[in-house]
């Protein structure tokens, strides 16, 4: 599985979800600019690691599959929605596994949400997570640091606070962080340096 981290944090007002830039393959550094958050519908919104081919392939099928489901119901589409549907089409391939794992997160009418997906398509729900070769590095930093109902600026620190130490650490992960902030009003992207 080509290495990489991908983390989610709820927090007070909404989910943050944040990935790093870095496509590795092995020893090889294929391209240190990658984006790995992406926008699903307006309020969910999902950060991968594995194969870029994988995550691009399952969020434009997911993101087409909830924009008609939007027309059908005249709603948005809840997080748990997506991350179950996530799941269908990731089980349906398991004799072909997309190789890629997923964080979907979004605002819901009433709190947070974050799925967390392996290739096979478990859905395990939880207030913070990591993906990747770089997990086990930040779930350690988001162990000790995560506080429920945190504000936005909280959660972005935690969130940079995570990824740089799987960096530090983990040779497949690097080059830049990618942060996606969903809230009420939107969402919302920006871009902070590795260190």
């Amino acid at each position: 599985m080509p290495g990489a981290t991908a983390v989610g944090i709820t927090y007070n007002d909404g989910v943050l979800l944040a990935a790093e830039k870095r496509v590795s393959y092995g020893n090889f550094v294929v391209n240190k600019n990658t984006k790995k958050t992406f926008n699903v519908t307006d309020y969910v919104g999902a950060a991968c690691a594995g194969m870029v081919a994988d995550m691009q392939v399952l969020v434009r099928q997911v993101s087409a599959l909830s924009k008609i489901r939007k027309l059908e119901t005249r709603r948005d589409v809840e997080p748990n929605s997506v991350a179950k549907l996530m799941s269908v089409i990731m089980f349906e391939r398991r004799y072909f596994p997309l190789l890629t794992q997923v964080v979907v997160g979004g605002i819901t009418t009433g709190k947070p949400e974050i799925y967390t997906l392996d290739p096979l398509g478990s859905v395990l729900p939880d207030r913070y997570a990591a993906v990747g070769t770089g997990a086990e590095m930040a779930l350690g930093v988001m162990d000790a640091e995560y506080e429920e109902n945190m504000d936005e600026e909280k959660a972005t620190n935690l969130a940079l606070k995570a990824i740089r130490s799987s960096i530090q650490r983990d040779s497949a992960s690097g080059d830049g962080i990618d942060i996606l902030i969903i809230n009420k009003k939107g969402s919302n992207e920006n871009t902070f340096p590795a260190l």
